[in-house]
């Protein structure tokens, strides 16, 4: 069948994914209207769905509010709209004209649809673009717009695209809400009637909510039910609203940016939207979820399919209090431990003791690195690791030499305050000036000290986002910020192909589709307890994969929350992800020393399965019963089961986990006890977890099947 297929008598254009079919049609109005999203139609059965067009009841109805593919501001339109436009003589609206349609292989293995229309009566085109894969059910959407007409046209909302679900007795929405240090937190609830709306108007993705929904008729479960689903690939503001209309019916509309900016359109200037990707899948959130890890894998990350080294940070062991001696002593302890990878934090350049001078002034500490980073480099690279180094290119400390030179470089709005958060301004990077100026020093960083990796952290939000001088163009600011980050990052990774990249900024604040397409990894959260983690990692895996999620290990009792939990359980928690080590390792005992060089040695024999396997959420985290993931080899040849325990309830049975995805009739050995298990068994009547007694136990166990046992 192919992915992409038209019937000419109906209009209908009809898009297949391996399991799933969408589609659409152009109606008498002209106007792109949505059909089907669902399991696999053939062309013909998708027809049969085509029924007469219903006359509205009334005069106060106009438009159905959902099922129309970008609902425009215009004619009997009533619902949000996805596309706002005010032209050049004040008017607004927008009235569909078909202009043309073409498919093409964007690259091999996937095909795109282009819609072409047109205003009836302005010079404004619109393209609607539709990509599918041969190998993913997600489905990408994006729009184009372009001016063809000789005055300026303003685009007061341009979405990338609206989704639209079928008919449904119920909805519900699951959604991430959070703050910093609480970021990720699964909500799932009932859609209520009328326009619920997920944004961010912070200038970055946000760690108070994350740019994708899911919605499913209420009775889905971890591993039943069908889900549908979308993730928005932008790293800046951005707006989703799911409507739920009182006849029945249910959709939503996303892109960038939030409510009250504008992007100006000059004459023959072109606006790409992001992606907007779509997913719909039977099998639960637990398929949805390995949908979006799979797909991000081989279409989001640049290498998804590398495996990750075992990381050190040296932030929560010094602090600002960083130099050559201190640095090179910590490294010659996590190369004992087996790290792979050791990055030096914040601390290091200009006159940066405290978080309130320095930023901005990017050399290294003449009085902590006289002779300048390559002494450590060359030492970290000696015991066998990367090097890597944390930077905060977006931001500028008012008390630094780069500000007292270039105070017009930050956000600010001339006559008003310029307010601080972190004691840091925002650097304006929408400026080309400051873009190139952060391209440059960084490209000489990493070329001049042999730097393998950065952790580019981002420690604020915007506020007074102006941009003096530039006329229209502070208007397009909350755009031109995010592409020319963007840039800076392409530009960077062209130059040295070997540097990896990991997204930050203050923990989770911007986690989404279109950074990770440009870094490796993503921090997660600046909270690093092992027990608060679990929550954040059960709402981060919902889209994003362990492959993309840093975890460390850090010291007792928490900075943050004060808790104290055993190594072994921190470790548990950190090894769900990339793993990662945080403590002062200067402080840890010989005995703490010798265990976290064990749980590396483990880690590093299973990570293939966390970072690239297929994860199965067991149960809810951190409820009465064990919090329990399951991550299984493609071929499933091999499982690791991670386990955690707040501690036993008096008389509570232990009641062993089931485990899915197993090849049938197989037998399994444990690695670690050389116990033999039945498939069948493990299947049917479930695992017994050996989780020590007491308070915060955990387990990790690693299954191989035995070979001739399928």
């Amino acid at each position: 069948m192919p992915m992409i297929s038209f019937s000419p008598d109906t209009g209908i254009w009809l898009l297949t994914t391996p399991h799933t079919s969408y589609a659409l049609r152009i109606d008498d109005t002209g106007a792109p209207c949505h059909l089907a999203w669902g399991p696999r139609l053939t062309l013909p059965e998708a027809e049969s769905l085509l029924a007469p067009v219903e006359s509205a009841g009334d005069s106060f109805e106009g438009r159905p509010a959902v099922g129309e593919e970008l609902p425009v501001d215009g004619g009997t339109r009533f619902g949000p709209p996805s596309l706002q436009v005010r032209h050049a003589d004040g008017s607004r609206a927008f009235e569909w004209e078909p202009v043309g349609h073409r498919v093409h292989e964007p690259v091999p293995g996937s095909a795109e649809l282009v819609l072409e229309f047109r205003d009836r009566l302005y010079p404004l085109r619109v393209a609607l673009h539709y990509r599918v894969r041969e190998d993913t059910d997600v489905i990408e959407r994006r729009t184009v717009l372009r001016n063809a007409g000789d005055r300026r046209v303003e685009l007061l909302r341009a979405d990338s695209a609206a989704w639209t679900l079928p008919a449904l007795p119920d909805y519900r929405l699951s959604h991430a809400t959070g703050q910093w240090s609480a970021e990720s937190q699964l909500c799932r609830d009932a859609l209520p009637y009328g326009e619920t709306v997920l944004t961010s108007r912070r200038g970055i993705t946000s760690h108070h909510a994350n740019p994708w929904v899911m919605l499913d008729a209420g009775d889905a479960t971890e591993e039943h039910g069908r889900v549908w689903s979308a993730a928005l690939a932008w790293s800046g503001t951005w707006r989703v609203t799911v409507q739920r209309t009182p006849d029945g019916r249910a959709g939503w509309t996303g892109g960038a940016g939030h409510e009250g900016t504008t992007v100006p359109l000059e004459p023959g200037e072109e606006h790409a939207t992001p992606v907007f990707a779509g997913l719909c899948t039977d099998g639960g959130f637990g398929a949805a979820s390995r949908a979006w890890h799979a797909y991000t894998l081989a279409h989001v990350l640049p290498r998804g399919r590398e495996t990750a080294p075992v990381l050190y940070n040296s932030w929560e062991a010094t602090g600002f209090d960083v130099d050559e001696a201190g640095q090179t002593a910590l490294a010659e302890r996590a190369a004992a431990l087996g790290v792979e990878l050791y990055v030096v934090d914040d601390g290091w350049f200009g006159s940066r003791r405290s978080d309130r001078s320095g930023l901005g002034d990017w050399t290294p500490a003449t009085d902590r690195f006289p002779h300048g980073l390559g002494p450590l480099s060359d030492a970290v690279h000696g015991l066998g690791m990367r090097f890597g180094i944390w930077v905060e290119p977006e931001m500028v400390n008012p008390d630094s030499d780069l500000y007292r030179e270039h105070p017009d470089w930050v956000l600010h709005i001339p006559g008003r305050t310029r307010s601080e958060l972190r004691n840091q301004l925002v650097l304006n990077f929408a400026r080309a000036d400051v873009a190139d100026w952060a391209y440059g020093w960084l490209t000489r960083l990493v070329g001049d000290h042999d730097v393998d990796f950065l952790k580019w952290d981002m420690n604020r939000a915007f506020s007074e986002a102006g941009w003096p001088g530039a006329g229209q163009g502070g208007d397009r600011l909350w755009s031109a910020y995010v592409t020319n980050l963007y840039g800076v990052l392409d530009r960077l990774r062209v130059d040295h192909h070997g540097l990896r990249i990991e997204t930050c900024s203050g923990g989770g604040g911007r986690v989404d589709l279109g950074i990770l397409a440009r870094t490796d990894q993503a921090w997660a959260s600046d909270n690093t307890d092992a027990v608060d983690r679990l929550a954040i990692q059960h709402g981060f895996g919902q889209i994003y994969p362990a492959r993309t999620m840093s975890a460390w290990v850090t010291d007792v009792p928490n900075q943050l929350t004060g808790r104290t939990v055993p190594l072994r359980f921190r470790f548990h928690s950190a090894m769900a992800g990339l793993l990662g080590i945080g403590g002062d390792l200067t402080r840890w005992s010989e005995e703490e020393l010798a265990e976290g060089a064990a749980l590396v040695a483990e880690y590093k024999k299973v990570r293939h399965l966390v970072q690239h396997g297929a994860l199965y959420r067991l149960s809810e985290p951190l409820g009465d019963r064990p919090t329990v993931v399951q991550y299984v080899a493609e071929d499933a040849a091999e499982l690791l089961v991670l386990a955690w325990q707040r501690g036993p309830r008096h008389g509570a049975p232990r009641l062993p986990v089931r485990l899915p995805a197993l090849t049938p009739g197989a037998r399994y050995r444990d690695t670690r006890t050389g116990t033999v298990h039945h498939a069948t068994v493990l299947a049917e009547y479930g695992l017994r977890l050996d989780l020590p007694r007491g308070d915060w136990s955990s387990t990790a166990v690693h299954l191989v099947r035995l070979p001739g046992s399928d």
